[in-house]
């Protein structure tokens, strides 16, 4: 039972791991390379995939998606999906994918004079999977070595999301002191005098029947 509990405390707080890595905004610095329009038809990989922009049939198989091609200083390459997430989850509450794409495009260069840029976005990039992060904004930047600075956001939440749980737990612990483990103790009490009354019973049973033998 104890290896049980363990097993599913690692997995709970792996899967929390998960999420947050997930949905907690990110930065690169990166220099765009080129901006486009791809029709995506939607498969097994589409819960990556953001819902429909606000306004447009969600019922939709396969949409229009907006791509950002961005080069790394150390030469990686990463594509990034420019989504809506509209009041869905994650909450970005981002309408402007149009807008981003637009103002990514206008931050376009070549490696002769590059432009480098601060791509915020969220999630992961999987080629096997076909699953790109999801860009929520882009600013302009001095250079390749800019710090992207302390993520303050993300330390907030999972301070919240850490004093939330505790909160629970110091609940849940209140509670069972007061509630359950009292009712526990009488179960126990009452099963342990059952027990006493049945052994009672069962030695005057065996005392009777030890007079019926022959001496």
């Amino acid at each position: 039972m104890r290896y049980l509990k363990w097993a599913f405390w690692t997995i709970f707080w792996v899967l929390v791991a998960v999420v947050f890595h997930y949905t907690l905004p990110q930065t690169d610095i990166a220099r765009v390379t080129d901006t486009y329009e791809k029709r995506i038809d939607f498969g097994e990989n589409s819960i990556f995939w953001a819902s429909p922009d606000v306004g447009a049939d969600q019922q939709t198989i396969n949409r229009d998606v907006f791509f950002i091609q961005t080069r790394r200083a150390n030469g990686r390459v990463m594509v990034y999906r420019n989504e809506d997430t509209g009041w869905s989850w994650p909450p970005y509450f981002k309408f402007d994918t149009s807008n981003l794409q637009a103002e990514a495009a206008d931050l376009k260069s070549a490696s002769e004079a590059p432009k480098w840029v601060a791509i915020k976005h969220y999630g992961w990039r999987n080629e096997f999977l076909s699953i790109f992060p999801n860009a929520v904004g882009v600013r302009a930047v001095s250079g390749p070595d800019v710090s992207t600075g302390i993520p303050w956001l993300n330390i907030v939440i999972i301070a919240l999301f850490l004093a939330l749980c505790f909160f629970i737990w110091r609940m849940w612990h209140r509670f069972r002191a007061a509630r359950l483990d009292p009712v526990m103790d009488g179960i126990q009490q009452g099963v342990e005098s059952a027990g006493d009354s049945l052994s009672d019973r069962r030695s005057r049973v065996r005392k009777w029947l030890d007079t019926w033998r022959a001496k």
